[in-house]
């Protein structure tokens, strides 16, 4: 791999803990409107993010913050 290539991919790293720093902290002061959170789980969905992730990864900090539940889990209230 070239220079520019690891310099590129440093980047991509850097930008990536950014945006998962951004969403963490939004999401923890209640400032996270419905497109946020969207963003949040699709962003997760595109990095292959699902149950089975290590526990001391940054990813997992923004999975612990996000309101939503687990596919398996029954609603608190229908709807009628």
């Amino acid at each position: 791999m070239s220079n520019n290539e690891k310099e590129n991919m440093g980047r991509m790293y850097t930008l990536q803990d950014l945006l998962t720093d951004e969403f963490i902290a939004r999401i923890k002061i209640g400032d996270a409107e419905p497109s946020l959170l969207n963003a949040a789980r699709q962003y997760l969905k595109d990095n292959g993010v699902h149950s089975g992730l290590k526990q001391d990864t940054k990813i997992q900090d923004l999975v612990s913050v996000l309101p939503f539940k687990e596919e398996e889990e029954e609603p608190i209230s229908k709807v009628n």
